[in-house]
C-alpha cells in the first residue's frame, strides 16, 4: 500500500493550476484514433459522469472477475451496451457459438474498458487529494498493490508505473521537505497523463464493443464465403467473352492470405460486395448467395468500361480455425 501526505495551501494552488492546464490541453487534443473518428457521429457516453457515479465501485476493482461483474451489472447498461453485457453474462453457450459471437473478444474489451475507468478514477482521486485538502487524508492517496498489478496487465498505462514510483520515492526516509513539494507536483502531472491514457483506452474499447454486432455479421458473412469457388465471368464489353477461374476465399481473420488484388470484402446476409485493384484498375462485384449458400450470382463493373455477369459455384468448403 502506498500513502503520502498532501500539499501546503501555496503548493496546492500551484498543482491546481498545473493540473487544470493538463485537462485543458487534453480536452483540446485533436481526435487521432480511428475508433474516435468512427464514433464522432455516435452519441458518446458521459464518461466523467460514469466515473463519478461509480467511483466507489471502481475503487474496489482489482481482478478480471470483479471487472466483468461491474461491467455486466452497472457499466454496460450505463453506457447503452446492455446487449453486450447480457451476452457476456449468458450461461450455457457452446464453445463454437461463443467463438461465433466473439464472446472472448468482447469479454476482453469489457475488462480493458473497466480497467481504463479504474485508472481514470484513480487519477481523479489522487488529484483531488492534492488540490482540495490542506490536511493529510488517511487512505486518500492509497493505491492497492493488487490493483496496480491488475491495471498493468490491462493497459497500457505508462503513467501509472511512473505515478507509483514517485509515490514510493516520496515515502522513502531519504526524502526531505525541500524536495517534497516538487515531488507532489510531479505526481499531479503524472496523474494528469494517466487520465489522458485512460480516456484514450476507454474510447477505443467502447468503440470495439459498440461495433460488436457489425463485426459478428461480417464474420458470419465471411464464413459463408470461405472455400473454393469456380467462377464464370461474362464480359459484355469484349464480344461477350467468358473467363473461368478458381478462387480460394480464406476463413475470417486470415486477411493476409486474401486473393491477390482483392482489397475489400463485405458479406452481409445473402449480399456480397467485392472490390479489386490490379495494376491501377478497379473492379466492383455485387453478388447474392443462392442454393443454400453454394452458389453466387451477380454482376460486375470495372474502370476499363467492362461490365457483365458473374456466376459462381462452390467446389470445396474450408475448415474454419
Amino acid at each position: 500500500m502506498l500513502t503520502v501526505n498532501t500539499l501546503s495551501p501555496i503548493r496546492r494552488r500551484r498543482v491546481s493550476i498545473l493540473f487544470l492546464a493538463i485537462l485543458l490541453k487534453f480536452c483540446s487534443l485533436p481526435v487521432e484514433s480511428s475508433a474516435a473518428e468512427g464514433a464522432q457521429a455516435v452519441a458518446l457516453p458521459d464518461w466523467l459522469h460514469v466515473v463519478h457515479t461509480n467511483a466507489d465501485r471502481l475503487e474496489k476493482v482489482e481482478s478480471d472477475q470483479s471487472a466483468i461483474d461491474l461491467f455486466v451489472t452497472v457499466i454496460g447498461p450505463a453506457i447503452s451496451l446492455p446487449d453486450v453485457a447480457a451476452t457476456i453474462d449468458a450461461k450455457g453457450i457452446s464453445p463454437q457459438l461463443a467463438k461465433d459471437l466473439l464472446i472472448p473478444e468482447i469479454t476482453k474489451s469489457s475488462q480493458r474498458l473497466v480497467a481504463a475507468l479504474v485508472a481514470w478514477q484513480l487519477s481523479g482521486r489522487l488529484t483531488s487529494t492534492l488540490t482540495e485538502h490542506t490536511k493529510p487524508m488517511d487512505g486518500s492517496m492509497t493505491i492497492p498493490s493488487l490493483q496496480v498489478e491488475w491495471l498493468t496487465t490491462h493497459g497500457p498505462f505508462p503513467s501509472l508505473r511512473e505515478t507509483v514510483q514517485r509515490l514510493q520515492a516520496l515515502d522513502a526516509p531519504a526524502s526531505d521537505s525541500s524536495d517534497r513539494g516538487e515531488s507532489l507536483t510531479a505526481i499531479a502531472l503524472s496523474a494528469g497523463r494517466l487520465a489522458q491514457e485512460a480516456a484514450q483506452q476507454v474510447m477505443a474499447q467502447w468503440w470495439q464493443l459498440k461495433t460488436w454486432k457489425d463485426r459478428v455479421r461480417i464474420a458470419r458473412g465471411r464464413s459463408r464465403l470461405c472455400g473454393t469457388w469456380q467462377w464464370v465471368i461474362h464480359n459484355h464489353q469484349r464480344h461477350h467473352q467468358e473467363q473461368k477461374l478458381s478462387l480460394l476465399f480464406p476463413p475470417p481473420g486470415n486477411e493476409s492470405t486474401l486473393i491477390p488484388g482483392l482489397t475489400e470484402i463485405v458479406a452481409l446476409g445473402d449480399t456480397v460486395y467485392l472490390r479489386w485493384e490490379i495494376n491501377g484498375h478497379t473492379q466492383e462485384d455485387s453478388l447474392l448467395f443462392s442454393n443454400e449458400g453454394n452458389r453466387l450470382e451477380g454482376t460486375f463493373v470495372n474502370s476499363q468500361g467492362g461490365w457483365g455477369s458473374i456466376s459462381g459455384k462452390r467446389t470445396a468448403s474450408c475448415t474454419l480455425k
